[in-house]
């Protein structure tokens, strides 16, 4: 008892530090892209010309932008912006390796939630092409690539040419109908309003599921090194 007292009393410690070292050691590359207060980029209109092509799943089945095993004892939840020049720092610096270390190893279940915002013209759109991909299981590659490409599509909004070497023809065809038909904004708006309830204002932002208890993470880039730490204590309780 007082071994697991001792535990929970070193985790919220370490969550406080974490705080303070992504503050005082990460420096202006913390809000770098992200802006604080920032609206969600509202709906676009979606096109009265839709695809009559049968979807290969139910229209109402969400799009999978999870990694990893649902039984993995920690959820890491990430509300992330395609636009985002700090999300993209994330995504290469701390979640790639997480993903090699952590999700590939069932230690952490990692779910991507879209958080695009007003300031970014083509964020949007970018997560509903995510959101199309995940339809059709092809998340990672397209999330990966939407990021790691990021400064050239942002330029002029050209997505699709950075995904055509990540996706077959036919596949960028179906992701192009599904994200042009309207169908995947339910699924941004969902995460969209599950930020909002959680007060999400800025991103990236991240939080950890553990035996039951929510950790809101410091808002920005959280380093790798940091959050091993963290999950680490989390993992040996």
């Amino acid at each position: 008892m007082a071994d697991q007292v001792g535990r929970k009393m070193r985790v919220n410690k370490l969550t406080a530090w974490l705080a303070c070292a992504v503050l005082l050691g990460v420096g202006p590359m913390l809000l770098a892209g992200g802006q604080t207060g920032s609206p969600p980029a509202k709906k676009s209109k979606a096109p009265t010309k839709a695809s009559t092509k049968k979807p290969p799943v139910p229209d109402d089945t969400p799009p999978n932008k999870a990694l990893g095993s649902k039984t993995a004892p920690i959820t890491l939840e990430v509300f992330s912006d395609y636009q985002c020049p700090a999300c993209k720092q994330l995504y290469l610096d701390t979640l790639r390796p997480l993903i090699d270390n952590y999700v590939s190893t069932g230690k952490v279940y990692l779910i991507h939630r879209d958080y695009p915002l007003q300031m970014h013209q083509y964020s949007r759109e970018a997560a509903r092409l995510a959101n199309a991909a995940g339809r059709l299981g092809r998340f990672e590659k397209v999330d990966a690539q939407l990021y790691s490409r990021q400064e050239s599509w942002e330029k002029d909004g050209n997505l699709e040419g950075a995904l055509a070497t990540v996706l077959s023809p036919a596949e960028l065809k179906r992701v192009r109908e599904l994200a042009k038909s309207g169908k995947m904004d339910p699924f941004i708006e969902s995460d969209l309003a599950l930020g909002q309830s959680r007060n999400v204002n800025q991103t990236p932002a991240m939080f950890v599921s553990h035996q039951g208890q929510l950790y809101p993470l410091p808002a920005g880039v959280v380093t790798y090194s940091l959050l091993k730490r963290f999950l680490d204590e989390l993992l040996h309780q």
